[in-house]
Parts: structure tokens; C-alpha cells; sequence
């Protein structure tokens, strides 16, 4: 039987080059990620760690890194303790490009039957996309709270 896996497509108005930017740059992922900043170099078998009010919620391992087209890490959520005792996931961008715009597939995969994690992120990875795309098309970002997703760990 598959594990659970978490899909979300979205297009955007963008070049891949800055929506590769928007995905790996501290200063873009602040203003979209409820002010998170994404530390690595982005080289594969590199360390990731997501840093929210100097505190790291989230960890991983740079799988791929083919700029402005794939980028996959692995996810271990570090914050809620509950949360902590599940296995590393992954994460896979796609980027591809139709003329002006570009579709975004995110793929997180890898998730045990029942999976806590999968239902946080189910929440987190829409509000976190909105923000990106309305970012990225308008110059402003849409401010969804994370408490108001219910999301454990953002307090």
C-alpha cells in the first residue's frame, strides 16, 4: 500500500529563475513563510534548516538542486514534540515553464498511516503557496496567520 503523500499545483507569473530565488532565498521565504528563513547552500547532500524566530523548526538534507527546475530536501519537523518522534519526509519542487508563467508542483511524500505531520502540512503548504504566488504576481503577500490554520509548533 502507498504512503500518503501531500500534491499541490499552482501556476505563477514568474520566470523560473525567480521562482527558484523565492524558494531558496531567506530574504523572499520571510516575507511568504511566516518569517521563516531557510539556511543552506543549496548543494546536494547539504544541511537545510528552517528558522523561525531563531528557533529551528525543521531540518534536512538537500537531495537535489537543478536550478531553476527541480529541488527536492528532506523534512523532519523539529518543533512539536509529538510531531518530532515521525520519520523524515520529502519535499519536491518542480518547476516548469508555460510561456509567462510557471507551474509549481510541490510533492511532499513519505508520510506514515495516520500521520500528524501530513495534516499540518496539509494546512501549511496552501497558506505558504498563496503567499508565495501573491508575492511573486503582486509584490504583496496574502497574511494568513498560522494559528488561525491550526498549525502546531508556530505559536
Amino acid at each position: 500500500m502507498p504512503k500518503p503523500e501531500f500534491v499541490y499545483v499552482t501556476y505563477i507569473e514568474t520566470t523560473p529563475e525567480q521562482l527558484w530565488d523565492a524558494l531558496t532565498s531567506s530574504a523572499f521565504t520571510r516575507q511568504y513563510w511566516f518569517d521563516t528563513e531557510l539556511q543552506s547552500d543549496w548543494k546536494v547532500g547539504s544541511p537545510l534548516a528552517l528558522v523561525m524566530s531563531g528557533k529551528t523548526t525543521d531540518t534536512g538534507e538537500i537531495l537535489e538542486a537543478d536550478r531553476p527546475r527541480r529541488l527536492a530536501y528532506t523534512f523532519k519537523h523539529e518543533a512539536d514534540p509529538e510531531l518530532r518522534k515521525e520519520p523524515a519526509t520529502k519535499v519536491v519542487f518542480a518547476l516548469e515553464p508555460f510561456g509567462k508563467i510557471v507551474k509549481l508542483t510541490v510533492t511532499h511524500e513519505g508520510f506514515g498511516v495516520g500521520s500528524k505531520l501530513l495534516d499540518g502540512i496539509s494546512k501549511g503548504w496552501p497558506a505558504i503557496l498563496s503567499g508565495l504566488k501573491s508575492l511573486l504576481e503582486t509584490g504583496k503577500v496574502v497574511a494568513i496567520p498560522p494559528a488561525a490554520l491550526g498549525i502546531e509548533g508556530f505559536e
